[in-house]
């Protein structure tokens, strides 16, 4: 096969879903690339006429590729100057579409809380939960991927999902419901209204924010007063004045995009739906520069972008 084409149908057949196994072992859109280049690279230097099943080679290979780098990337979290958040997704929760017949729990999950759930299992738990869980193989499939029995990895995948579920509770929210939310978020904030967003949080409401020590980034906070204060506070300062927000689906969740008066984003905001109705139970802000790179490629549209307040930006 022409290299042309095998490149086409490796992009068409295999990079979203390699790309989705990626992000979700890494956390990172911009590692989740690297590592679908370096899988494409290698798959161009393999005969195909050796390959019994090329998916389950690929995502074999995407898999041992990511363990590699979890196994450095632990030692960096542990550098890590502050809250570490994953990289964000913007509009593109739906990057990677099961098949129909695929019915995993977690599939299309890809929100901050359920990342970093994540986060706090081994690599090679988060391999079999991930596997097992969101792309649906069997143990004896694992196994061979992971260079493990399958008894193993069916315990790896069990206590990964005992984790989780401790971690992580998952609240379905439908897109009308997700818009009701960040409107009245949007509405506190655009009149100044400390005691008004505070009830469209829960009492119990975290904010986490990620600077990576590049920029700056408030610690966590935790309770709905104070959490409302602070960011009807960031509304008021005169820096926020030429900033503008793009509203956008930031990891699945309802939220938006801030841009700074050069037109270059700040920060990204994501507002986790709590499972009371209509309230925020978490919010995850993205500051640092390194995570938010990719985003310099969309150029918010006028339509696009509104004001916090009447005057300026957030």
């Amino acid at each position: 096969m022409a290299d042309d084409a095998r490149a086409l149908r490796f992009d068409r057949e295999h990079a979203r879903s390699l790309r989705a196994l990626a992000y979700r072992m890494l956390g990172s859109r911009a590692e989740a690339e690297d590592i679908v280049q370096d899988a494409w690279l290698r798959w161009a230097e393999v005969d195909e006429s050796t390959v019994r099943h090329d998916g389950a080679f690929l995502s074999r290979l995407v898999t041992n590729l990511c363990l590699d780098r979890l196994q450095s990337a632990a030692m960096r979290r542990e550098q890590y100057v502050g809250t570490w958040l994953p990289e964000p997704l913007i509009d593109e929760s739906g990057d990677w579409s099961p098949s129909p017949e695929t019915q995993a729990e977690y599939a299309q999950d890809v929100s901050v809380a359920f990342m970093l759930a994540l986060e706090r299992l081994s690599p090679l738990e988060r391999a079999a939960f991930l596997l097992h869980e969101v792309f649906e193989l069997d143990f004896d499939e694992i196994a061979r991927r992971l260079d493990r029995s399958a008894a193993a990895c069916r315990q790896l995948a069990s206590r990964a999902r005992q984790h989780v579920k401790a971690d992580y509770a998952r609240h379905e929210v439908e897109d009308e419901a997700r818009q009701r939310l960040f409107q009245a978020f949007m509405g506190a904030l655009q009149s100044f209204d400390v005691e008004g967003l505070a009830q469209v949080l829960t009492e119990d409401v975290v904010l986490l924010a990620d600077g990576g020590g590049k920029v700056s980034a408030v610690r966590t906070l935790e309770g709905g007063a104070l959490v409302a204060r602070t960011f009807v506070g960031f509304v008021k300062m005169p820096s926020s004045r030429d900033w503008r927000i793009r509203p956008a689906r930031v990891n699945g969740l309802p939220g938006f995009v801030v841009y700074g008066a050069s037109g270059a984003p700040i920060q990204t905001v994501a507002l986790r739906p709590a499972a009371e109705p209509g309230r925020i139970s978490a919010i995850y802000v993205q500051r640092n520069p390194d995570k938010l790179a990719h985003l310099l490629h969309i150029e918010p549209s006028p339509s696009d972008v509104v004001s916090p307040h009447g005057r300026g930006g957030l």
